[in-house]
């Protein structure tokens, strides 16, 4: 239960040497902005943003802010566009295992052993798992110790053929709404660590064909979100999952910190949790 320090995270993939305007420009052509509509969120003139971008005008430093902000840049990446524009980080990154962080880790660890008996953790930028239920370590019963040497990886465990992939009945959809994820995690943060994770868990092996394809009911059936469906001794549980983060982060760490919790998508799943034997 206990939240573990998450590994060093890596350094910003910006370069100071780029200047900060080819810094913000890549970030508003992969938002696919435009300098006019840029300029209107910012409250400036699509000149001064062209001239900020061609380093023909050095902006302030509340205008990189302002720009960061309205083009969704992780705060990670919006110390590297200050130091890239000559001024120090805004945003500090406090260790986890930091006493200021106390009531910030037991406030987490609080919620999911709240969560339980149903699964929830808290992972990293990387999914790193910093912190699991006992419904979590539930699901994890019978996966291999090496797969369980930390730091656990929830993307690997997940879908590693020896993790809890062969026990996903839904597995190719559950895998494809995970990669879809990680996508637009990958794309929002610019992170190598995190693409490097993407490429490797989506080399894993996937079957032709789910297992709940042969033994889902005939017509049409209710849903309101993906289920998770996976198997735990001979039953099937369906859950569907639920992420939390942080609102306004003023630190880096907390930034990159999410909560899964894992709800029962129906009444037999919930009873089998609330019994003693699960």
């Amino acid at each position: 239960m206990r939240i573990v320090p998450p590994r060093p995270a890596a350094v910003s993939s910006a370069s100071a040497e780029k200047g900060v305007g080819p810094l913000l420009r890549g970030w508003r052509e992969e938002r696919r902005v435009s300098q006019l509509e840029l300029a209107l969120r910012a409250g400036s003139s699509a000149r001064h943003i062209s001239f900020v971008e061609t380093g023909r005008s050095r902006p302030s430093e509340e205008m990189v802010l302002r720009l960061a902000e309205h083009l969704d840049v992780p705060v990670r990446e919006r110390n590297a566009l200050l130091l890239a524009a000559g001024y120090a980080p805004r945003y500090p990154e406090t260790p986890l295992d930091d006493p200021s962080m106390d009531a910030l880790r037991e406030g987490m660890e609080g919620l999911i052993r709240g969560h339980e008996p149903y699964p929830a953790l808290v992972v990293d930028a990387t999914y790193d798992v910093l912190a699991a239920n006992s419904g979590i370590a539930m699901l994890l019963e019978g996966v291999p110790e090496r797969l369980l040497v930390p730091p656990l990886n929830a993307m690997r465990l997940t879908l590693h053929p020896e993790g809890l992939a062969p026990r996903i009945r839904n597995l190719r959809a559950w895998r494809d709404h995970l990669l879809a994820q990680m996508d637009r995690q990958v794309a929002l943060r610019r992170s190598r660590p995190l693409r490097a994770l993407y490429e490797e868990v989506a080399a894993y092996p996937v079957p032709d064909r789910d297992a709940s394809e042969d033994d889902e009911p005939l017509g049409p059936a209710p849903r309101f979100a993906l289920p998770l469906r996976i198997e735990h001794e001979g039953r099937v549980l369906s859950f569907i999952s639920t992420i939390s983060t942080f609102n306004t982060p003023m630190d880096v760490t907390v930034a990159e910190l999410a909560i899964e919790t894992l709800l029962p998508a129906d009444p037999a799943t919930a009873k089998y949790l609330h019994s003693p034997h699960s």
